[in-house]
């Protein structure tokens, strides 16, 4: 990204206390409107911390967090989500009862406001659902509107989390760990899916898969301890001498370029 983006997400001296342990340590991070920012750092950095606090599930102990030029520090989930700010779990969240469509459906429902009563117009109804089955074709899952989620392989249960988050019209993905559980073929698709939301949505990615990161992301910035240690291009988080000390080390820091 160049220096002339526009910022979307600014966090500032970011503080998150669990009694005497310090989770995150005076944070400060930007991601620019349309870009893919990964978060790395080892186990037990605070990254799953740090996106509760940007998300809302979790109120920082000190700092401030602006997004889309506001103060959201205080503002609670359903608020961010209204603004643009929405989230997918390290563990999928899904209805597994549920169809498919469904699922997108009532993401939907839930994005403009609408009851979960019976009877509705017919319009609404039927725009709601051809809306559904638009966003379900950008997942690629047009070809199981009708299955139920929880009969989905592990894979296409996160590219249907990902096509709720969709579904709540989202300006930035907060995305915990997309890849996790997923064998190579898997990661590939999810990560040709992430490839074509490029500059659609931002995305602040969290990921262990460093392959993935790296052929992913904009900008990279690294977590240790709670504190970001080194914000930049992929080439210049893997030259870092203190993120290869602290995470990479030389041999990750060698994986392959994009």
């Amino acid at each position: 990204m160049t220096s002339a983006a526009s910022t979307l997400l600014r966090i500032e001296q970011l503080v998150k206390r669990f009694g005497g342990l310090v989770a995150t340590d005076r944070a400060d991070l930007t991601v620019f409107d349309g870009e893919i920012h990964a978060l790395i750092g080892p186990n037990g950095a605070g990254k799953t911390t740090l996106i509760h606090q940007i998300s809302g599930a979790l109120a920082p102990s000190s700092g401030k967090i602006h997004f889309a030029g506001r103060d959201v520090t205080a503002l609670p989930i359903h608020a961010r989500v209204h603004l643009g700010l929405v989230r997918t779990y390290q563990i999928t969240s899904i209805f597994r009862r549920l169809p498919v469509l469904d699922n997108l459906a009532l993401a939907l429902q839930s994005r403009s406001g609408g009851s979960l009563r019976f009877w509705r117009p017919a319009r609404e109804e039927r725009e709601r659902y051809e809306h559904a089955r638009a966003v379900a074709q950008r997942v690629g899952l047009q070809t199981l509107l009708h299955r139920v989620a929880g009969a989905l392989s592990h894979g296409e249960q996160r590219q249907l989390e990902v096509g709720i988050g969709l579904a709540l019209r989202p300006r930035m993905l907060l995305l915990d760990e997309p890849m996790a559980g997923m064998g190579p073929e898997e990661t590939d698709r999810m990560v040709e899916l992430l490839q074509d939301l490029r500059g659609e949505v931002t995305m602040l990615l969290v990921e262990h898969d460093m392959d993935a990161v790296f052929r992913l992301a904009d900008r990279v910035s690294t977590l240790v301890s709670g504190r970001v240690i080194a914000s930049g291009t992929p080439d210049d988080i893997r030259a870092h001498p203190e993120v290869r000390r602290a995470y990479l080390g030389d041999e990750m820091a060698e994986v392959r370029r994009p």
